[in-house]
């Protein structure tokens, strides 16, 4: 055997540790991803739950009134995400404790008002509307800042790093959701539902503090408003356009067509519920991974959101394959009434999911860039096809065209998504040559 000359020792000695630290560094971020996938698992199947339960108890159009007051609480829970959370973990992820603490106590308590405000409002909307409406957002108002605050510290713990305490945060809220559930099945009304999902959310965001030992601070909003002003009114817009674009089909959807379709696009999501949590599992640790992946080794960012988001719409596909052949007993038995509604919607829902999924990581990309801009006129888009294949498939062919509507839309938004992610890679790319030439 020729021995090794000098040049190759020290070439071997410097590749050992580079690729020890690559597979440590592979090894770290596989274990932050199976925390999210371990913490969205907790709270999908506390929301799959939630869904079933609620279905089976009360019947299709009880369960669309439920449903409405579900997606409001999406909207809100987008606004404060937009304002508080997404610049936390944009801006604040894997750096110093210090750093990081005060960081959270600004954005927690940015929830927290963001909660107690949009709280106030929906009490107020509730109180007005009455009917079989009116009071199920009237509950929903009361219970806003404790849901909030509970998802605050989901995103400030993976901006640390800490999937772990997200999880058990989750699994807190999980378990004070059966008794809650068992109460509010005695009094049998939609607004007692409300309640007990809400007041669980509430323990688990006063457990949040107890975790982190951070105090949220209403105080300091204002500033952390003004401070991320750059990256939080954009990510409000892009957010609210999202959540606010799901609200607008449901309601037009409930008009349209009738309160019990929301109630069976509800449910058909519901059979999706495993999937979702892995998508959105994902989601609260794909924004730090990606802007990770862009500190130590920007070239591969691309190829990195390229995997996510083929992995997520794959996923989604085999998911909703299987679903084809649930027998009707057993769907039966998980939806109850609505099940046979809910059913003919399933091939559309998963192409929609398989579309969102494989945005999902174009969006990641752009999020870890910082480039605002881009993902906001890709969510405006993406939103305006959403509301308009969802409402103009309803006026065509009631549910089963609103799904195929938004099924389209949503393969259409997630093209434009990784349209704009190449240009943004691209002029990243343009920015920096001229840097490096003159060094």
């Amino acid at each position: 055997m020729t021995p090794m000359t000098t040049e190759e020792e020290k070439a071997t000695a410097s590749a050992a540790p580079a690729g020890h630290a690559r597979r440590t560094a592979k090894r770290a971020m596989a274990g932050r991803l199976s925390w999210g996938l371990a913490d969205q698992a907790a709270s999908s199947m506390s929301n799959f739950a939630v869904g079933i339960y609620v279905a089976r108890s009360l019947g299709v159009t009880a369960f669309g009134v439920f449903s409405l007051a579900w997606v409001t609480y999406g909207v809100v829970l987008n606004v404060s995400r937009g304002l508080a959370t997404d610049p936390l973990v944009v801006r604040f992820s894997g750096v110093s404790d210090t750093s990081w603490r005060g960081a959270v106590s600004r954005a927690s308590g940015t929830a927290l008002g963001v909660g107690t405000a949009l709280g106030a409002a929906c009490l107020l909307v509730g109180l007005g509307l009455g009917g079989s409406v009116g009071p199920a957002f009237a509950c929903l108002g009361v219970m806003l800042p404790g849901l909030l605050l509970q998802d605050a510290w989901r995103f400030s713990f993976f901006a640390a790093g800490s999937g772990r305490k997200a999880f058990v945060n989750d699994l807190v809220w999980g378990i004070a959701l059966v008794p809650a559930m068992v109460v509010a099945a005695q009094v049998g009304s939609v607004p007692a539902f409300v309640l007990a999902w809400g007041a669980s959310a509430a323990v688990a965001a006063a457990y949040g503090c107890l975790q982190s030992g951070v105090r949220p601070r209403m105080t300091e909003a204002r500033g952390w408003l003004r401070e991320q002003r750059d990256l939080g009114y954009r990510y409000l817009v892009e957010n609210v356009s999202l959540s606010g674009a799901s609200q607008l089909r449901a309601y037009g959807l409930g008009a349209i067509v009738g309160v019990g379709a929301v109630g069976a696009v509800r449910g058909a999501e519901l059979l999706m519920g495993p999937f979702l949590a892995v998508l959105m599992g994902l989601s609260l640790v794909t924004v730090p991974e990606a802007a990770r992946v862009l500190r130590q080794a920007p070239q591969r960012l691309g190829k990195f959101c390229l995997l996510l988001g083929g992995g997520q719409a794959t996923a989604a596909l085999l998911w909703g394959g299987s679903l084809l052949l649930l027998p009707d007993r057993l769907g039966e038995l998980v939806l109850g009434d609505v099940w046979p509604s809910a059913s003919q919607l399933i091939v559309a829902i998963t192409l929609g999911v398989a579309g969102a999924g494989l945005g999902t990581g174009a969006a990641a990309g752009l999020r870890a860039l910082g480039a605002a801009r881009r993902s906001l006129r890709c969510q405006l888009f993406a939103s305006a096809c959403y509301v308009g294949g969802g409402l103009g498939g309803a006026v065509v062919a009631g549910t089963v065209g609103s799904a195929w509507g938004v099924a389209a839309a949503t393969l259409s938004g997630s093209a434009v998504w990784w349209l704009q992610l190449r240009s943004a890679l691209r002029e990243r790319h343009h920015n920096l040559v001229p840097e490096v030439r003159t060094a």
